[in-house]
């Protein structure tokens, strides 16, 4: 279950989030969606939680790669 506050490492990045580096996650809107910040953690993108994982869709017009992709970071002292 993703909670607010949590954190994310993107396995595969894009124009918004690069590979390799710790996101916070947002509001959560339901079971299935929730917003994961920006680096600057002042604007966001919709993720979705399902049976592929953790992802951010993209229009192809808006970022090269259509999806970033995440883990959940299990310890919350490692970031």
């Amino acid at each position: 279950m993703i909670n607010t506050g949590d954190k994310l490492v993107c396995t595969q990045g894009n124009d918004f989030y690069l590979e390799g580096k710790t996101y916070t996650v947002g509001k959560i809107v339901n079971d299935k969606y929730f917003q994961v910040l920006t680096a600057s953690n002042d604007d966001h993108w919709y993720a979705t939680l399902d049976d592929n994982g953790i992802y951010v869709s993209f229009d192809s017009m808006t970022a090269k790669s259509s999806k970033a992709r995440f883990d959940e970071i299990s310890d919350k002292s490692i970031v």
